[in-house]
């Protein structure tokens, strides 16, 4: 079986093993490969049964030039890169890691909140900038500081992160409203499910926690932010293109938001142009969420769990069957 990872150096930069994997066959490994470049990705895919992508594009085109291909793994949750509709009419099984990151994800999505609220990492620049040792008071701070408790925060997308999000917010003592398509007794353990525009008109915060279906692409646009409370801080660690960036922009240099907290945006990595790297109150962290080594782990088994399945003839974790 021979086994080909297009842009492996996110998933392992070196401080885990590709020993799952090379323990199925014949492993190439591929730290990045130009996403523009489909001639090329074919190329590396080449004979090779198994290709292992994480944000490499896998096109239609792609797809004829490997007749080879026996399935497409994913080393993440998110599939939208592959064309999956024609992948499933060649008979190739596209399969995800469905589950890997969610107590992380979470971690994160809090820890934006926090820190939106309490500005820690910019203070602790300042004191060592050495503003603390020339301040003639003994403590100063530079930004509005937030108390979470007892503020609402409203959850659009109340799946497992979603839920795990709503766990560690009612623990800080903050009441939680969701909106999710798919209500269930589950979630109304940890929050009372409303409609979205309630949710907008009375959230203080507002996490995002939904995939990108076309029906929620720019869902953070002007006129939702419209209906938000004046002051409302966004929490997206989930995807950029739930946002149109320039409407976030305006409403941040406005003050309509209050403040951005954002592990996402729309084209990654970042372009220099973004405007949201000009907007006020706008913290962007590169698309961590997901990336503790232990989490990275659980992506490597499960991949090798996934391609082992391809293997044996039954395929898991399809998300095209």
């Amino acid at each position: 079986m021979k086994i080909v990872v297009l842009d492996g150096f996110t998933e392992n930069p070196g401080d885990i093993s590709w020993a799952p994997l090379e323990a199925l066959g014949e492993v190439t490994v591929y730290d990045r490969t130009a996403y523009e470049e489909s001639d090329l990705i074919a190329e590396r895919i080449g004979d090779a049964e198994i290709a292992v992508i994480n944000k490499t594009p896998i096109s239609k085109a792609t797809i004829d030039k490997c007749p080879n291909l026996k399935a497409i793994a994913v080393l993440a949750t998110g599939y939208n890169v592959v064309d999956y509709t024609y992948a499933k009419e060649k008979g190739i099984p596209v399969q995800n890691v469905p589950v890997y990151g969610t107590d992380n994800v979470s971690q994160f999505a809090v820890g934006l909140m926090l820190e939106a609220c309490s500005h820690i990492g910019h203070h602790s620049d300042s004191v060592h900038a050495g503003e603390w040792a020339s301040n003639a008071d003994w403590c100063y701070w530079h930004y509005p500081l937030v108390e979470v408790s007892g503020k609402t925060a409203g959850v659009i997308g109340l799946g497992r992160i979603g839920y795990n999000t709503a766990r560690v917010l009612n623990a800080l003592n903050m009441k939680v409203v969701a909106y999710d398509k798919f209500p269930n007794d589950k979630g109304k353990e940890v929050a009372e499910y409303v409609a979205l525009d309630e949710l907008f008109a009375r959230a203080d915060f507002i996490f995002l926690h939904c995939p990108l279906f076309p029906e929620v692409e720019g869902l953070i646009n002007k006129d939702n932010i419209a209906k938000m409370k004046d002051g409302v801080i966004l929490i997206n660690n989930s995807r950029g293109g739930l946002v149109v960036e320039q409407d976030l922009a305006d409403a941040l240099n406005s003050g309509k938001i209050a403040a951005a907290a954002l592990d996402v945006v729309s084209t990654e990595p970042i372009k220099a142009d973004n405007v949201l790297l000009g907007a006020k109150n706008c913290i962007i962290t590169p698309h961590i969420s997901w990336a503790t080594k232990e989490a990275r782990e659980r992506i490597m088994q499960t991949t090798a769990e996934n391609i082992q399945s391809v293997i044996d003839g039954k395929p898991i974790n399809v998300v095209n069957a």
